[in-house]
């Protein structure tokens, strides 16, 4: 996410006529398959990495959070959380994701919406933030999802009538860097397969409690566009826990570096 696309200002000022953006979270639709992993707030100390507008911080402080810190490199986006933000225990600071460095153990939850397939070492970056969770906590995040960035350019094929044909999938297993049109603008991102989503997590040391690849809700169906959403995954949600050590968990982790 170090490319910082959203403070070039034509980009910004795209991003900010997106309904989701105008909207909150009412507008996004894999809020409601969101929220429903979310955990109980209350009196939680909450991270929120690549938070944006902030619109997930300030959800966690209305529901009883006792403080929580959004971080995102954009300094614009940055700047619309402050104006939004009318709790005082959140704070936000300028800064890439990958290089949050907090003591072992300061948070409850860490959460991140649509901001991890900007980040290069996906792996690291879960083992700082399971260095981060205390015992015990959640960490909760959405993604594109794998078979939407695979190919790369993130667009349907069409027919000669403007049609929609199908969507591409293709170099599923060539992980790394694509440069793709979102907004009408070259975006940097990277692709990585579900394997790798999920088996970083349990190596960093995680469990994975819920994955779930949201469809839009109902009453958003008549949303030009919303029922194509049907025909291919666009996001992956995956929740995951940081369990109590175990010795068993200890000697398996030794045993592992061992061989290596």
């Amino acid at each position: 996410m170090k490319e910082n696309k959203y403070n070039e200002e034509t980009f910004f000022y795209k991003y900010g006529q997106m309904k989701r953006s105008k909207e909150g979270l009412s507008g996004a639709g894999e809020w409601e398959a969101l929220q429903r992993l979310l955990p109980d707030f209350k009196n939680k100390q909450v991270l929120d990495l690549g938070c944006g507008y902030g619109w997930h911080s300030i959800y966690a402080a209305g529901n009883g959070a006792k403080f929580v810190i959004g971080v995102d490199l954009s300094e614009k986006m940055i700047e619309i959380a402050r104006e939004k933000t009318k709790y005082e225990n959140v704070k936000y600071q300028v800064g890439a994701m990958e290089d949050v460095d907090f003591p072992d153990e300061t948070f409850d939850v860490v959460m991140s919406s649509l901001a991890f397939h900007y980040v290069e070492d996906f792996s690291s970056l879960v083992e700082n933030v399971f260095r981060m969770l205390k015992s015990n906590g959640v960490f909760v995040f959405t993604v594109e999802h794998p078979i939407f960035t695979a190919e790369g350019s993130q667009d349907w094929v069409y027919n000669d009538a403007g049609e929609i044909e199908h969507f591409p999938v293709d170099n599923y297993f060539k992980e790394g860097l694509r440069s793709t049109q979102f907004l009408e603008e070259s975006v940097t991102k990277y692709h990585r397969t579900m394997t790798t989503y999920i088996n970083s997590l349990i190596e960093a040391g995680f469990t994975i409690d819920r994955v779930v690849e949201p469809t839009p809700p109902d009453h958003m169906m008549d949303i030009p566009g919303m029922k194509d959403e049907l025909r291919r995954p666009m996001m992956l949600i995956i929740s995951a826990s940081k369990k109590k050590v175990t010795i068993k968990w200890i000697y398996r982790r030794e045993n592992r570096s061992t061989r290596q």
